[in-house]
This record gives C-alpha cells, structure tokens and sequence, in this order.
C-alpha cells in the first residue's frame, strides 16, 4: 500500500494556493489572448488589456491576480490502495495548507471566510475551512483539485429543477443576462446537468475547473451530444453581447465546460456556475514521492499586450471636484482619478448606516462630503508596497445604501465593479451623482496607481475597514451617468444588434469570433 504523508499534502496544498494566487492557468491566458485579437468593441478591448497586463504582471511579482483571493475549494479523488498518514483528520491537514498559504509573509493573501454566516460573520483571519470533496476511487495515488473561487462569480451560480421536456438551453440563454457583470467576465460557464439538486451543482463547479478546448472543439467538430451542446451554448451565449466586463463586445465566455449524470424521469436539474476573469485552479497528483511539483506557465503564453490609457481618457483631480462637474461625462467614457479617495465595502456601509440612524457622528476622520468611495477590500501590502492588490468588488450587493450615502453623507459618487439595479440607478439619477467601474480581475494593475493608503475608520473589520487611497491616473469607465444611463444596458444592447448583423453577413459562421 503506497503511503503518502501529512507533510506532504499540507505542503501541496499550501503551495498550490500560493501558484494560483499569481498565474493564471496557461490556456486560459492563450485563450484570452485570441479574443483580444477578435475584439471590436473599444471598451472591452481595454479591459481585456488591462487583465492581460495585470496577469503577467502578477505572475512576475508573485502577487494576487485579484483581491479576492477566493473560497478554498478542494476535490480528491483517493485511491482505495492509498494510505495516507495524517495526525488528525483530512479536512485538518487540507486546512493547515490553507491557513499556511494565506498567512504566507512573501506573498500574505486576503482572508475572506466569515464563520457564523448568518450571524455574527466574524472573519476568521485565516481563509479556513476550505469546502473540501472526497471520492474513493480504485487506484494507488491521490488526484487533487485545488481551486480558489471569488465571491463575485460565486454569487451567481444558479439552479434549476427543469421539467424533462423543458429547453436546457433556452434557461441558461434566459438566465445568462440575469447574472449581470458581477462574475466579470470573460471568464467560462460551468454546466451540471442531471442527478440531484446538489449533484448538478457539484458537476457545474468540477466541470468549469477543466482545460478550455472550445477552438480546437470548433475546429474538429463535435463527436457527441453533450460536445455539440457546448458550442450551440459558446455561440448562443456570446451572441447575447454583454462582453468583457459587461461593457458590450464579442466575448463573454472563453469556453463553456458541461459535466451530466444519470436523473430521476421526473427530473431534469441544471446548475450554472461561472468562473472568472481571476480564474484561479490547479490538478495535481500525490503518489507518495513527496509534495507535487508545478510548472509556471511560459512566458510566451502572454500574447505581447500591455494596457495603456487612451488618449482620449478625461484626466479628473478628485481634491476639487464638484457635483456640476459630473453632468459632462457620459457611459462609456475612461477617466483617469487623480486625489482622494475612501473605500468601504458591506460591513462598513452597514456600520455607517447604524451610526447615522442613531444620531452619531462618523468616526474622526471619516468625511464623505464630495468624496468618491471605491468599494474595495485589498490585500495587506508586502516589501515596498503601499497597498496590495486592490481591484473592485461588486457594486450591485451595496445597491440598497446608495440613497442613504448619497442623500446623508455629502458623497459624490461610486466606484466598484458590475453593472448597478434599478434602485441605485434611481438614487444616482436622483441626486445627480454617478457610478464608475474599474475593471474586475486587475487588481494589481489598478493598485499601481494608489500612491498612498491608511485605514480612518473600523480596522476591527480587517480587510472590510475603511481606508484612505491617493491614488494617480487610476483607470475607471463611467458606468452610470448624471441622468441615470447605464453602460451595462447600452453597450450589450448595441452588441445584440451588431452580432446579429455579423451572423446574418456570415451564414456559414466565418465571423472572425475567438472560437
């Protein structure tokens, strides 16, 4: 019987979470790359540029690809001829490999994991537990997934208990557009289909963490049902035009991954789960030789892309901004933040809202008065930073308080990622204020660009406090101007059109797509 050692899985999955935090897997970067090529659409071309960039510069650094360095997610396939010598339980020694990855010195990644979650949501510092998998299987090694999922896209899987008889595809095409740009794409759509409600759901997120083969698929043809249904739902679903960042373009989903299992006659369950643009797993096998061993990608795996601002951006200096300055920009349009800014996310939004009804005054320093607030919570610097990765977290969650902040703390306006629902756009409309977004997946990239960071109010909320940010030329797309006009239904709508006219122009499917 081959042993395998504590040591060792502890050590495999502690540096496996390590290599997922900086490098993209390979085909995801290559596949990115053609729909870059592919793109026409000026908006999600740059944010496509910039997620480029921040991955090779992530991947040189060896710092987060996103603030959001995920829920730990963990399948093993354990073979029956296998013994594995541990100290205590499995799901011990898989999370002291988590915790030792999240408090690494070098490379320290954000801990997200609240326990009580519908309680006291007390963070526990160290990103444990992990959801954790196990199968027995024949067999003398160990065969393990390792992935880190976002909260942005994991808070859009979805499930369904369809009628046998009911289209598969006309559910996905129909929910797709509800998901929003939260999961920020482009990133690939995991399907489970069969079993049991929580048996699609398992399929879904296995499915979505294996290799994107979309191009090679198209180009043999499919050879099997379940094959011709992935590229009926790749083409059907980027024709929707939500794009890169759901600005509007070409690409919304680099590949679309489905795993079935044999169901009840009665039963037809579907699970969606999407994977992002931090898109963040790794396979490897433990056989009892010592700890896996992992390969970075190449260099040449990045196409020759780095982000630059467009000439065209609008340069804006926060420190004297005014209200009447903002009914000159308009959606779609880069600017580039120069001043300062504070940040806040749920737990903060919620904790001011609390102070304010009570009649308290805001803790010292914390003056929201013709301010922007950048929904953020970043990762802890290292050497010579002043901030870690600090990319945008999902605008849409904090919709609820945007009446209250704007209406009762003097802000001007909003930055996060994703599109904003019909209450925020209201309020925005109402007070005349706007939302931008900064592009979801370029963490590192967009934190080059605060010059200086301290905490001014609730550090007892760890990454959720709210910090001051002097930031430079930060990259930001006006997503909601002063009249309530979104980007997020404009641009898709524009590319609903345009994609249709290109499939009309192109019978045959020779229409230049990155599939």
């Amino acid at each position: 019987m081959r042993v395998i050692d504590e040591k060792d899985l502890v050590q495999s999955i502690a540096e496996s979470l390590q290599f997922i935090s900086y490098y993209h897997p390979a085909d995801y970067i290559r596949a990115l790359g053609v729909a870059y090529e592919h793109e026409e659409s000026e908006a999600a071309r740059d944010a496509i540029a910039q997620i480029l960039t921040n991955s090779r510069l992530c991947a040189e650094g060896h710092r987060p690809i996103c603030q959001d360095t995920g829920i730990v997610n963990v399948f093993l396939k354990v073979g029956l001829g296998v013994h594995l010598r541990l100290s205590g339980s499995l799901d011990d020694a898989i999370n002291a490999g988590v915790r030792q990855a999240y408090l690494a010195p070098d490379n320290p990644l954000r801990a997200s994991i609240v326990a009580d979650p519908a309680g006291l949501r007390c963070n526990t510092r160290d990103n444990t537990p992990a959801v954790i998998h196990v199968s027995l299987v024949p067999g003398d090694t160990v065969e393990v997934i390792v992935a880190a999922k976002g909260g942005g896209s994991e808070n859009k899987a979805r499930l369904a208990m369809l009628n046998p008889t009911d289209s598969l595809v006309d559910w996905i095409l129909s929910t797709v557009p509800t998901l929003g740009a939260g999961w920020c794409p482009p990133g690939i759509l995991g399907i489970g289909i069969g079993g049991t409600a929580e048996k699609a759901m398992l399929l879904a997120k296995e499915a979505m963490m294996s290799p994107i083969d979309m191009g090679e698929l198209k180009s043999r043809g499919p050879q099997n049902a379940i094959e011709a249904l992935r590229i009926e739902l790749y083409d059907k679903v980027n024709a929707l035009g939500i794009g890169a960042q759901g600005l509007g373009g070409m690409t919304t989903v680099l590949d679309i991954k489905i795993l079935d299992y044999p169901t009840h006659a009665a039963s037809l369950p579907v699970a969606l789960i999407p994977n992002c643009a931090a898109t963040r797993h790794l396979h490897f096998t433990l056989d009892g030789s010592g700890p896996a061993q992992f390969a970075p990608p190449r260099a040449s795996d990045w196409p020759a892309v780095t982000w630059h601002a467009s000439p065209s951006a609008r340069r804006v200096n926060l420190d004297s901004l005014h209200k009447e300055d903002l009914l000159t920009w308009r959606p779609g349009e880069t600017l580039l933040l120069t001043g300062t800014l504070l940040t806040g996310r749920d737990a903060a939004h919620k904790k001011i809202k609390e102070l304010v009804d009570r009649g308290e005054s805001l803790p010292e320093g914390l003056d929201f008065t013709d301010r922007f607030i950048y929904f953020v919570g970043p990762v802890d610097p290292v050497r010579d930073e002043v901030v870690g990765p600090a990319g945008p977290t999902t605008a849409t969650r904090l919709d609820k308080f945007a009446d209250f902040m704007l209406e009762k703390t003097g802000l001007l306006g909003m930055i996060g990622k994703a599109e904003r629902g019909p209450v925020a756009v209201e309020a925005i409309r109402k007070h005349r204020s706007v939302s931008l977004i900064a592009v979801g997946g370029a963490a590192y990239l967009v934190s080059r660009a605060i010059r200086a960071a301290r905490v001014v109010a609730f550090p007892e909320l760890g990454m959720e406090a709210v910090y001051e940010f002097q930031v430079e030329d930060m990259p930001v797309t006006v997503a909601v101007d002063t009249q309530g006009t979104s980007v997020h239904q404009t641009g898709p709508a524009e590319w609903r059109i345009r994609l249709a006219d290109i499939a009309h122009s192109h019978p045959d499917g020779k229409d230049g797509s990155a599939g």
